[in-house]
């Protein structure tokens, strides 16, 4: 899966089936703010999100960020992925 790091719209893009699914996010600090997942409608794959929140994951990681889940799909990828709650800041619980 390719994911393009769009820092002009403040999103990660990537494309299933020809069309685009995102998740916008912020910064503070040494923290990314995932806020808001925008897919097509209807958008049923969980998979795909599932391995597309893994790979945004990796690259909070390689850029040594803490993930900070604002939306409810990420926060509960985070509680069906407990691998990943090192990404977590300091008092943030899910």
């Amino acid at each position: 899966m390719e994911i393009k790091d769009n820092t002009f719209s403040r999103q990660f893009e990537a494309h299933i089936d020809g069309k685009l699914i995102a998740v916008e996010y912020s910064f503070q600090e040494k923290k990314i703010f995932l806020t808001k997942i925008l897919t097509p409608d209807p958008f049923e794959d969980d998979e795909f999100l599932n391995d597309f929140l893994k790979e945004i994951m990796s690259i909070a990681e390689q850029r040594k960020l803490k993930v900070v889940p604002i939306h409810p799909k990420i926060a509960a990828f985070f509680r069906k992925n407990p691998a990943y709650k090192e990404l977590l800041p300091p008092g943030i619980r899910i």
